[in-house]
């Protein structure tokens, strides 16, 4: 993960200003603002062990059972944290306070304590700190912004760090691995910038990545749900010249249509009821980097026509502005849809298609590469031996259990796959995932039984013909389209499904295949 910037554009009050450039820390608090809140800051670390009580019960209340910290672990982490914290803020030792608040983020991800289990109890510490906050002065509406304000901070340096602890390990082998792969020419690699998968249909996809890397254009992923349309964008990102600027993911179909505009292009403070400071929007914050909007046909038909201006004249105008600010983005945008038929549901709409459709990337869905799984199988297997932390170090998976995923088709892609090594982890006993492990719908995908005799179709009665002219159609297509089954599919109007059905049956297979295995 790529150390926190803070953003370009400041979030200011235009209540305040008097102030010139700039707020000092983050560009989010002025020094004076630390020293409003100086009182707090002092309850909070004298009265550290209560807030750490009420912290811990409002925690546990949260996620019971499930919860991964007991009483005493809790208290022997956070107090100590809290006490060094509020210290370095009396202090107004900024330096300090990230050094030290990275620290515990580092402390946590080793601890394999879950991000999600973090994030809610940093929220629930701001619950259980205000319940110290002094009784004079006085604490304003505005006291509580800054300390807000703070806590923001707090997330973003703790999460940085916990992902950097959390990735280290992982990515010294993976890293490794990527380093060999990238060597490599394309139809030899089995990773790419994170992507897992060694099948023709990966290898291509990889050369188109790189190739769309190169340029600054609009990119449009096209994959079913769970086949990793994030990652190609990222490896999008990563391939290219710009690699150190910010990524920035957003998903159009988390948030309800009529916010997503916001979202994007920022708004101004009291542009709407409960805008009170102001925001300066995604596209902003992906200045010099890449934009990636996941499921754009979630977006409302009014935000996608700005969203097409955006990308035409290279500016935004946040909600409540007159101005036009100017940014250096590359979009990428992606759907779990057909785009076509997108356009005429009108789901999305066609001028902006006609934009995006320049460079497509679609991404295979895994039952169309399950040579694959024995990969995806490995690396995952390495992920969650490192993420999980149990005390039996899962070594590899049963030939049974292999085999028994070869066959599955995986409706749900890479990202079932993932669930599956990760229950099979979770709750198996043994070093070696067994065919008991893995969830009942794959382990009970029976072998498949035999085929029975049957005429070839030269020798069956009065099929001879029609089965060589559609051989010879389906032949033509792909050798026309350069082997692109997603090409071919759609030129003979039939789908992949059926496709590679026609491609067993007949045996068909490229020329450079047939010379390889010749030789």
């Amino acid at each position: 993960m790529s150390s926190v910037e803070a953003p370009k554009t400041a979030i200011i009050d235009s209540d305040t200003p008097a102030r010139a450039g700039l707020p000092r820390h983050f560009h989010l608090l002025w020094d004076e603002d630390l020293e409003e809140m100086r009182e707090i800051f002092k309850a909070i670390r004298d009265r550290r062990s209560e807030v750490v009580a009420t912290w811990y019960q409002l925690y546990a209340l949260h996620f019971g059972e499930a919860r991964m910290l007991s009483e005493a672990e809790f208290s022997r982490i956070f107090e100590p944290a809290l006490f060094r914290n509020k210290n370095d803020l009396l202090e107004m030792n900024m330096d300090r306070y990230a050094e030290d608040v990275g620290n515990l983020g580092k402390e946590l991800a080793d601890r394999g304590i879950p991000l999600q289990e973090i994030i809610a109890s940093l929220h629930f510490f701001e619950e259980a700190a205000q319940k110290v906050f002094p009784p004079e002065p006085p604490v304003t509406v505005e006291t509580y912004t800054k300390f807000d304000k703070l806590s923001h901070i707090r997330i973003i340096l703790l999460v940085d760090a916990y992902f950097r602890a959390w990735c280290a390990n992982t990515d010294v082998r993976i890293d490794g691995l990527e380093r060999d792969a990238a060597r490599l020419p394309h139809d030899e690699r089995s990773r790419f910038h994170g992507i897992v998968g060694a099948s023709p249909v990966m290898r291509a996809l990889y050369k188109r990545i790189e190739a769309a890397s190169k340029t600054r254009g609009t990119v449009l992923i096209v994959g079913e749900s769970g086949t990793g349309k994030e990652l190609v964008a990222r490896a999008l990102h990563e391939a290219g010249t710009r690699n150190k600027a910010p990524f920035i993911a957003f998903n159009c179909a988390a948030i309800p249509k009529d916010l997503i505009e916001s979202e994007l292009f920022g708004y101004k403070k009291g542009a709407f009821s409960g805008a009170n400071t102001e925001y300066p929007g995604l596209f902003r914050a992906a200045e010099g980097g890449s934009l990636f909007l996941d499921e754009i046909t979630e977006m409302g038909a009014e935000t996608q026509s700005k969203l097409l201006r955006a990308i035409q004249e290279r500016s935004v105008r946040p909600v409540g502005s007159t101005r036009e600010t100017s940014v250096d983005v590359r979009l990428i945008a992606s759907t779990n849809r057909d785009p076509e038929a997108a356009v005429r549901s009108h789901n999305l709409r066609e001028d902006l298609y006609y934009r995006l459709q320049a460079n497509v990337l679609d991404v295979p869905p895994l039952r169309e590469r399950l040579d694959d799984v024995p990969l995806l199988v490995v690396y995952f297997i390495a992920i969650f031996n490192d993420r999980l932390g149990r005390n039996i170090v899962t070594t590899g998976i049963e030939e049974r259990a292999l085999q028994a995923m070869c066959r599955y088709e995986w409706p749900g892609n890479v990202r079932e796959l993932a669930n599956a090594i990760e229950s099979a982890m979770t709750f198996g006993t043994e070093a070696l995932i067994r065919l008991e492990d893995l969830p009942a719908g794959i382990s009970r995908v029976q072998p498949p039984k035999p085929a029975k005799p049957r005429l070839s179709a030269s020798h069956a009665p009065g099929l001879g013909t029609f089965a060589q002219v559609e051989r010879d159609i389906i032949a033509r297509a792909l050798e026309a389209c350069d082997w692109n089954k997603v090409h071919a599919a759609a030129m003979l109007k039939i789908s992949r499904k059926k496709l590679y059905a026609k491609i067993n049956k007949y045996q068909l297979e490229r020329a450079a295949d047939r010379t390889e295995q010749q030789e």
